[in-house]
C-alpha cells in the first residue's frame, strides 16, 4: 500500500468484510446494542461470586462521588471512616468529601501560580507551559496529595460541610476557576518579562488567591473552624465532643499515623527500574507537603503486601485503569468477562508496558480493597473493592476485581510500611529519580 488509500483497495475491504458471516452478525447486533453487553462471555458471567475468604471488619457501605472526580479522596477518607467506625462502633458515617475538595482546589490553584513563577522563563507554546495550564485543578488526585491535605486541614464530619450542586457536579466550577488562573499565569508572566521581582510576582499571586477563594466559598460553601460532634453507636449509646477542629477531629478520632505509609507501584515500562524509588516533577497540591513517591515493584509484590495487610484488618486505598474490561453494572473487573477478539474478529497483544508506554493505559480511578479471596498457599483469586460510585451497581457498590486483571490494570496500593521488607522501605525512603510532568506515573485517579 502506497501513501494513499486507493478506491481499489477500499472495494477489496468491503468485499472481504462483508463476506464474513461473523462481521455481519457483530455489525447487526452493535446497531442498538451496547458491545460490551453483546461480547460478554457466559463462562466468565457464570462464574461471578461475591463472596471472599477474608473482609475487613466495619464496611459500613458505599459512598457516592457523582459527577465528579474525587475517588482519590473518597477512597481516603473511606479507609479512614473504617477505623473511625471501629474505634466507636458505629453503623454508618461519612467524612465530608467538600470540604477536603475545598482545599484541595485551594492548594491546587496555590501550586499551579507558583509553577508558573517558577517556570516563568519557559517559552509559552513550549511542552511544560501547555501542560501546566492544561488542567490546572482537575479533581483528580494522588495519594501523596491526600494525605497532604489530611496533614494540613484534617477532617470534618460531612454533617458540618456536606455536598452542594458544585461539589457534586464539578464540571463547570472546574472550568470558571481555571478560565480565571489561565488568566493569572498570563498576568505573572506578563509582569515578570516587565521586569517585576520575584517579591512583586507573590504579592499578585496574593491578591489572586482572594480571588480563588472567593469562588470556592459561592460554589462550595465556607470550611468549618470549630464544630462539636455528638453519635449514637450500635448499641445505641450516645457520645458528645465538643469545640473540636478538623486537625483535633483527625489527630484525636482517626489517629493514622500517615507518614508511616508507603505507595507501591508496579511500571514494567522500558525505561523504569524496579527496586527504584520515582517522583513526577510539578505534580502536587501543598507546595510545603510531601512530594509524590512510588516505590516500584513487580505486581506480585503489590499483591503480597495488600494481602498481609488485608488479612490484619486493614483496607488498601489502591489506584487502577478502571475503564478496562470492566462491567459497572455487574461491578465485576475481568479479562475475561468480555470476548473483544471474538466479537472484532482481531486480537490486542498489547503487554501492561506497551500500553503504558503508547498511550493505552495508566492509573484513572482510585478505590479501596476491603477483602480478597485467598485459595491454597493464600494465592489470591479475586479482590473485594468499595468503590464510590453509589450503591446500584455491583453487590450495593462493591465490585470484585479479579486476579489477572488485578496483574494488567492495578498500578499502584498503599500500605502500611509494616508490609513491606526493611529493604524495600529503606530504598523507598532514598532520593527518588524525578520524571517528566507527562509521565504515564503521572496520572491523576478520578
Amino acid at each position: 500500500m502506497g501513501q494513499k488509500i486507493l478506491k481499489g483497495t477500499l472495494k477489496q475491504y468491503r468485499k472481504n468484510t462483508l463476506d464474513n458471516p461473523q462481521v455481519k452478525l457483530a455489525r447487526n447486533a452493535s446497531i442498538k446494542t451496547e458491545f460490551t453487553d453483546i461480547s460478554m462471555d457466559w463462562d466468565a458471567f457464570r462464574k461471578i461470586d461475591h463472596t471472599f475468604s477474608h473482609v475487613v471488619a466495619g464496611e459500613m457501605g458505599v459512598t457516592n462521588q457523582k459527577a465528579s472526580g474525587r475517588c482519590w479522596g473518597f477512597a481516603g477518607l473511606n479507609l479512614f471512616r473504617i477505623y473511625l467506625g471501629r474505634k466507636y462502633n458505629l453503623k454508618g458515617f461519612e467524612f465530608s468529601q467538600n470540604y477536603f475538595m475545598f482545599w484541595d482546589k485551594m492548594e491546587k490553584s496555590n501550586y499551579f501560580l507558583e509553577n508558573i513563577i517558577r517556570s516563568a522563563d519557559e517559552p509559552r507554546d513550549g511542552r511544560l507551559i501547555m501542560h501546566l495550564v492544561s488542567d490546572p485543578i482537575q479533581d483528580g488526585g494522588q495519594w501523596h496529595m491526600f494525605v497532604n491535605l489530611i496533614e494540613k486541614y484534617g477532617v470534618v464530619p460531612k454533617a458540618e460541610m456536606p455536598e452542594t450542586y458544585q461539589s457534586s457536579q464539578s464540571m463547570r466550577m472546574n472550568r470558571m476557576i481555571t478560565r480565571k488562573l489561565r488568566g493569572f499565569a498570563l498576568d505573572l508572566r506578563k509582569a515578570h518579562k516587565n521586569g517585576k521581582d520575584l517579591k512583586s510576582l507573590r504579592s499578585m499571586k496574593e491578591e489572586m488567591m482572594a480571588v480563588v477563594y472567593q469562588m470556592l466559598t459561592i460554589s462550595l460553601g465556607t470550611p468549618p473552624e470549630t464544630f462539636d460532634w455528638q453519635i449514637r453507636d450500635k448499641k445505641k449509646k450516645f457520645h458528645r465532643f465538643e469545640n473540636l477542629t478538623a486537625q483535633s477531629f483527625f489527630k484525636d478520632h482517626v489517629g493514622l499515623n500517615l507518614k508511616e505509609y508507603v505507595c507501591l507501584i508496579d511500571c514494567p515500562m522500558s525505561d523504569k527500574k524496579y527496586q527504584e524509588t520515582y517522583t513526577v516533577d510539578y505534580l502536587g497540591n501543598v507546595i510545603e507537603g510531601e512530594i509524590i513517591r512510588y516505590l516500584n515493584l513487580p505486581v506480585k509484590r503489590l499483591k503480597e503486601a495488600a494481602i498481609a495487610s488485608l488479612k490484619k484488618d486493614n483496607p488498601v486505598w489502591f489506584g487502577c485503569d478502571v475503564g478496562k474490561y470492566f462491567s459497572r453494572d455487574l461491578g465485576v473487573m475481568d479479562i475475561d468477562l468480555f470476548d473483544f477478539e471474538l466479537f472484532y474478529g482481531t486480537d490486542f497483544p498489547m503487554s501492561k508496558a506497551d500500553r503504558l508506554e503508547y498511550g493505552d493505559s495508566q492509573m484513572t480511578h482510585a478505590m479501596l480493597f476491603t477483602g480478597v479471596d485467598l485459595g491454597k498457599k493464600d494465592q489470591s483469586k479475586k479482590w473485594r473493592v468499595e468503590n464510590s460510585w453509589g450503591d446500584k451497581f455491583g453487590d450495593k457498590g462493591y465490585d470484585i476485581m479479579t486476579d489477572a486483571w488485578f496483574n494488567e490494570f492495578t498500578f499502584e496500593v498503599v500500605v502500611h510500611q509494616d508490609f513491606i521488607t526493611k529493604e524495600e522501605l529503606a530504598i523507598y525512603q532514598r532520593e527518588p529519580v524525578s520524571l517528566k510532568p507527562w509521565d504515564p506515573m503521572g496520572a491523576l485517579a478520578k
